[in-house]
């Protein structure tokens, strides 16, 4: 499944080209949905779509367009994964049982 981010907050990037980021609190969305994974409607909750920008970019870790974002939504990031769809899963089981 493809994320983008809605956030709390917008800053534009004057260096990129004045490409519109996110900033605030960052909630992973799907496109042509009307609210995000978590659950809020993005009307009621005032909060602006960034269907440009991918979910995994908003990670502090990124750099990409996370200089702005001060939280990530763990309700999100609960459904959608930490890491994005080609991450692997945190344990692996090393002796199953029969």
């Amino acid at each position: 499944m493809r994320y983008a981010v809605a956030a709390s907050g917008q800053w534009v990037d004057e260096e990129e080209g004045r490409s519109r980021l996110p900033a605030g609190e960052a909630h992973a969305w799907e496109p042509g949905r009307n609210e995000t994974v978590c659950g809020l409607s993005l009307s009621r909750s005032r909060l602006t779509r960034f269907p440009h920008v991918p979910r995994t970019d908003a990670f502090p870790e990124s750099g990409g367009a996370a200089d702005r974002v001060q939280r990530l939504c763990h309700r999100c990031a609960s459904v959608a994964g930490r890491r994005g769809p080609d991450a692997k899963p945190p344990w692996r089981r090393v002796n199953p049982r029969p």
